[in-house]
């Protein structure tokens, strides 16, 4: 075991990942070696394997059943088959780590698995929630943390067990600013009090560059860069920002602003209170219009009610108080109220692209996912495969079409949520961190279509932190507080 700070050496000869259910390789052909104590951020494309490589070293792919491996991966020269338990792994989906129903536990799951003693334990509980900015009571129930607390959840759980290998994807993907901030910070102090080793996948790389000291980039044949991260970007800079990894100082391409002024007022919210969990209302008092042709960004810190206040705008949750209207022209028909609409009266009024990737998919293919929608509107077979295809080409998810959904990346899934809801052609759209997991190529991709949308009349709502895409849709911003 790797634990109580005694970092880990890691290796990988000639490793590749590929799901039994997928036609091609997630990863091939990878072989590095990273010293115990070194401070490591992998990059690479969406679906480059990044999350593939962090799940082998921690021993989670599974065995021979589930997917097809070939080379070696080793832990302190030990196969990571014969070391599970010896590496801190925080997920790419925080809500899939989250095990225990109270916060406190949930914390305290690892170190009980370690047998490590009761009041050592709490002691560490309270320490990792300090570290990464967790403030909630210990009996605080897991289901009502917004995504954002769960990552934050999910790193304190990590970091008491005070692992000597730390595995991080993308940590900070779904939190507000001073999230980031502060789990960054919580990761630099664990670092200063022990000698870890740490690997972390992120899209982008200011955050971390002044913490790493190593940059490896995974691209198509394997590892096609690796060393000290100023000598990475200023060699390989413009080879990577082609390959879509976000260097700094080569930002990807803005669409260009609205022609138009905003329309009339399609979903219309006046005084309005909401409520994820019955009962325990997240915030109140809300008066916002979402209009033909525009963008809105609702913005604000992690637990402030961002996510529930979307669903409530798209229909899916009730009001607590207050009302949510629709136009007539949305309704076209239907009640006034969105809440009210049946699925398939939402069908082509609203389209909702969920937090959780996972919480939304229900085919077994990349390609019938996409049909879901269009054939619930009575498509033509000719119609949904002419859709389908120009979504899967300019989302660059052609060639996974035969794929299991739950095979992809979490920023294949993201693009998949999307295209899903797109294809139905909705009048209003709202997206919960729509740019979650994007490389520089997929996010400017996305977000022109996106700005195609708001230019051909479609109401856009985008839960988001990313102020790029703020910035990028000349979104008009609304920032909750909470009910606090």
């Amino acid at each position: 075991m790797t634990f109580e700070g005694r970092p880990a050496a890691v290796e990988a000869q000639g490793w590749g990942w590929r799901h039994a259910s997928r036609l091609a390789w997630a990863v091939r052909d990878v072989t590095l070696r990273i010293e115990p104590g070194e401070r490591v951020l992998l990059l690479g494309a969406s679906g480059a394997g990044k999350s593939t490589l962090l799940h082998g070293f921690a021993g989670v792919l599974g065995g021979d059943e589930e997917g097809d491996a070939e080379g070696r991966l080793l832990i302190d020269e030990v196969p990571v088959t014969a070391s599970r338990g010896s590496a801190g792994l925080v997920l790419q989906d925080p809500d899939s780590q989250v095990i225990l129903a109270r916060v406190g536990d949930d914390v305290a799951f690892g170190c009980e698995n370690l047998g490590i003693p009761r009041d050592e334990i709490w002691r560490r509980v309270d320490a990792a929630l300090e570290a990464v900015g967790l403030d909630v009571p210990l009996d605080r129930p897991t289901k009502a943390l917004s995504g954002g607390q769960k990552q934050r959840l999910a790193l304190a759980g990590a970091l008491a067990m005070r692992p000597g290998l730390l595995l991080l994807d993308e940590p900070t993907a779904n939190l507000d600013p001073d999230g980031v901030v502060e789990v960054r910070d919580a990761v630099e102090r664990m670092l200063q009090t022990q000698r870890t080793t740490l690997i972390v996948v992120e899209h982008r790389l200011d955050v971390w560059l002044p913490l790493i000291d190593r940059v490896i980039v995974l691209g198509d044949g394997g590892v096609i860069a690796d060393g000290r991260p100023e000598d990475v970007l200023a060699a390989q800079g413009e080879r990577l920002a082609a390959a879509g990894v976000w260097v700094p100082g080569r930002p990807p391409r803005h669409p260009a602003p609205p022609a138009s002024p905003p329309g009339e007022a399609l979903l219309t919210a006046r005084d309005l209170a909401v409520a994820r969990v019955r009962g325990t209302t997240v915030a109140a008092g809300i008066d916002v219009d979402v209009r033909a042709g525009s963008v809105l960004a609702i913005t604000g810190p992690n637990g402030a009610g961002k996510s529930t206040l979307g669903l409530t705008l798209a229909g899916l949750l009730p009001p607590v108080a207050g009302t949510v209207m629709a136009s007539d022209r949305l309704a076209a028909g239907a009640a006034a109220q969105p809440i009210r609409w049946t699925s398939r009266e939402l069908l082509t009024r609203v389209g909702t692209v969920f937090q959780e990737p996972e919480h939304q998919l229900l085919a077994t293919t990349v390609q019938d996912e996409l049909a879901i929608g269009a054939r619930s509107m009575g498509l033509s077979d000719a119609e949904i495969a002419a859709r389908s295809d120009e979504l899967l080409q300019r989302l660059r998810l052609d060639r996974l079409a035969k794929a299991n959904p739950y095979t992809l990346s979490g920023g294949e899934k993201r693009r998949l949520t999307v295209a899903a809801a797109l294809i139905t052609r909705p009048r209003v759209l709202m997206l919960d961190e729509p740019t979650f997991g994007q490389d520089a190529r997929t996010w400017q991709e996305l977000v022109a279509i996106l700005a195609a949308l708001r230019d051909e009349g479609a109401a856009l709502i985008a839960v988001t932190h990313d102020r790029d895409v703020i910035d990028a849709l000349h979104a008009d911003r609304f920032e909750l507080q909470g009910a606090a």
